[in-house]
């Protein structure tokens, strides 16, 4: 099967939206295969013995492998192209997910969740590069948001994991969703083609100087200012992200007496709700603002966290329900907005030949925070401490993860070499 695909121009050919939508079920699955062992906590331990400090190292170690693979996952990406990346990470992913589903111990866990680890730190830096060079103009943000649509998904389908624990086993769920990733790689094969320009560009005969080693390319990131704030407010959001994505089933569970299907599906599906409008409004919102105002891609989201920030605190210190679901509504609203407009900052950032290696870096400060405070949730819980305190500190990051959003100014985009054309002019 072949599919025409024109160059893409500020105003996107049909293939940009096609390049969209197969992403899209790419990006379920990613974060399927990586969540849905949180809902899985009480079968697994029931079945291989484990303290609740090694079922969060589980997440943990995928976390920390997946953060040091990152920034060589997008440098490749940014060398090579993104459609062999993109294919490779999820046909490896997804035979480590199928061998998650065969462990017997709790070395082998570890082990296939750190092999998903190397694999899918390769897909989102490729994948959102690839929509970016498709979506040069007015629908960048928005493409960008739909395909984050497809990690709220997966990550929502993750809390489905319990119910499948439940009825047919723990292992189940591993299986057949590593085996569904294999057969959807081979239909990118037939169906995913780079865009033209990025295509030359990671083809370029340039010298090694001009077109920069991993090294020269690190250094030319950290060089910018706004480059600089976006790895610490990454820090930031990392914590929050990830303590709530593993933690935040069995908190509903301990605190509102759910059992764990109904926790497993409460803890994603809220969140993943509002995060999908957030992307949604958050995403077009900011691309029809930028024609008028540069920064309106950092300034919508930086909006967004300020709200989100406290609302988070608020969930965490309540024992009513509908109150800490109204916080956790408002959380994945500021969240989809930032999720929909990273790519087009760091765009907006960084010489677009290094955009899938600046979101691999953003993606390793993310990760390794986020791994370090599932891990210290684990450590914490098995010391009689409260969960709510953690999520506490990740409201107080996010509302500081807003500031540093406002704070972030964009360079002109005359003073580095293949900066994306102004928005204004599209």
């Amino acid at each position: 099967m072949r599919i025409d695909i024109p160059t893409p121009t500020l105003n996107p050919s049909r293939y940009a939206w096609v390049v969209v939508a197969l992403l899209w079920f790419v990006a379920l699955l990613n974060y399927l295969d990586r969540l849905m062992i949180a809902s899985m906590r009480d079968p697994i331990r029931a079945d291989i013995h484990m303290t609740d400090a090694q079922f969060g190292l589980l997440t943990s170690a995928f976390l920390w492998v997946y953060a040091a693979v990152s920034p060589f996952g997008g440098f490749l990406s940014d060398r090579v192209g993104r459609r062999g990346v993109i294919t490779a990470s999820l046909l490896f992913w997804s035979g480590a997910t199928l061998l998650s589903g065969f462990g017997r111990t709790f070395n082998q866990l570890l082990i296939s969740r750190a092999l998903m680890g190397v694999s899918e730190a390769c897909y989102i830096p490729a994948a959102l590069a690839m929509i970016a060079d498709y979506h040069r103009g007015r629908t960048r943000s928005l493409a960008t948001g739909l395909h984050m649509t497809g990690i709220y998904t997966g990550a929502a389908l993750g809390g489905v994991g319990g119910y499948i624990a439940e009825h047919f086993g723990w292992r189940y769920g591993f299986r057949i969703f590593g085996g569904v990733g294999i057969a959807y790689s081979l239909l990118l094969l037939a169906t995913l083609r780079d865009a033209p320009h990025a295509q030359r560009a990671a083809q370029s005969t340039a010298p090694p100087a001009d077109r920069g080693g991993f090294g020269a390319t690190l250094t030319a990131l950290f060089q910018r200012s706004g480059f600089r704030l976006l790895f610490t407010l990454n820090l930031m959001v990392g914590l929050s992200n990830w303590s709530i994505n593993v933690w935040l089933p069995t908190y509903l569970r301990d605190r509102f007496k759910m059992g764990l299907g109904a926790a497993g599906i409460s803890a994603t599906a809220y969140i993943q709700i509002a995060s999908f409008a957030g992307v949604l409004i958050g995403g077009a919102l900011a691309d029809r603002w930028a024609r008028t105002n540069r920064r309106a891609r950092a300034i919508v989201p930086a909006i967004g966290y300020c709200l989100a920030g406290p609302c988070l605190v608020a969930a965490a210190s309540t024992d009513l329900l509908f109150a800490a679901v109204a916080g956790l509504l408002v959380f994945g609203l500021g969240r989809g907005a930032f999720d929909a407009n990273q790519m087009p900052i760091v765009r907006e950032l960084v010489d677009e030949r290094h955009s899938a290696t600046a979101y691999g870096v953003l993606n390793f400060i993310s990760t390794i925070a986020g791994g370090l405070m599932v891990y210290a949730g684990g450590a914490l819980k098995d010391a009689n401490v409260d969960l709510a305190r953690i999520f506490q500190v990740c409201g107080a990051g996010l509302f500081a993860a807003g500031i540093l959003l406002f704070a972030i100014r964009f360079p002109p985009k005359e003073a580095s070499r293949g900066f994306e054309p102004i928005i204004a002019h599209d």
